[in-house]
């Protein structure tokens, strides 16, 4: 490998890094919002895609592309839906738990369609596929240390409504200008919730500002522009760490406490989509 090379692998690595970072940030500053301020959820969520839209916006404007006709309604709506959702979901939901439930959903959506529109899985694929679900089951079973089941449920619709999104954006051409075009119909859109609305506050406004500029808008530019240097596998796995970073912050950060169940679900959750997304290589 040479010197030039090994350059551009550890910017690619960095990159990688700070765009997963910056994703489970989002969870983060959105439970820290939801908890320890008096921002309501409905608040939080149309600050946050009103900052995304803006930052987005600015992005594609300086690196000289068009915003006109970018996005699309079904992808703003699934864009609203999950932020909505997520907002909601994390008034009662740790950090750690809720990010696991999110990537969990996204996954079993997009692999579900998979399956829906012809895709065959291998053996190790269906194993893998069964043990993610049997995670699941383990992280929402009734019990002492069970989420909320209301707030559990807003997170599933959350990744369901992601994992919609995910696929609508297959078939954009540019995914950051389509993203910038969505976030700024969602925006408005949001302002269907202010029915929903009941306080705010300036620490509450900031972190949904951060969530929706740095961690959504910045993240979002940061893992598209890398996203052509990763093979379609490598994409898929890296994002296995979002939760990983996520519940391992809330530890540090939120002072969560990490249950064997937890632990167990986990693994079986994010061992049982490595096998699925492993598995497609090999096809």
């Amino acid at each position: 490998m040479t010197r030039a090379t090994r350059s551009i692998t550890i910017r690619i690595i960095l990159q990688v890094a700070l765009a997963m970072a910056a994703f489970a940030a989002n969870s983060l500053l959105c439970r820290i919002a939801l908890s320890q301020t008096s921002t309501d959820p409905a608040t939080f969520t149309m600050i946050r895609l009103l900052a995304g839209a803006l930052t987005l916006s600015m992005i594609v404007v300086l690196r000289k592309r068009t915003l006109r006709n970018a996005g699309s309604w079904q992808g703003a709506l699934s864009l609203l839906t999950y932020a909505i959702a997520f907002s909601f979901a994390y008034v009662n939901l740790p950090a750690g738990t809720g990010a696991l439930l999110l990537f969990g959903s996204v996954q079993a959506t997009m692999i579900i369609t998979g399956l829906y529109q012809g895709e065959h899985l291998r053996i190790t694929q269906w194993i893998g596929l069964l043990t993610a679900f049997g995670g699941l089951i383990i992280l929402v079973a009734p019990g002492i240390h069970a989420p909320n089941p209301y707030s559990a449920l807003l997170m599933a619709v959350a990744g369901i409504a992601w994992g919609a999104y995910s696929l609508l954006g297959r078939k954009q051409g540019d995914p950051l200008t389509a993203t910038a075009g969505n976030f700024l119909k969602a925006a408005p859109l949001s302002l269907l919730f202010l029915p929903l609305t009941s306080s705010m506050d300036s620490q509450g406004t900031i972190l949904a500002i951060i969530s929706g500029s740095i961690s959504s808008g910045v993240g979002y530019a940061i893992w598209y522009s890398i996203l052509p240097s990763l093979k379609a596998t490598q994409a898929a796995s890296v994002q296995l760490t979002v939760p990983v970073i996520a519940s391992t912050a809330a530890v540090f950060i939120l002072g969560e406490h990490v249950t064997f169940g937890l632990v167990i679900a986990s693994a079986a959750i994010l061992g049982g989509i490595a096998l699925v997304i492993l598995g497609r290589n090999r096809n």
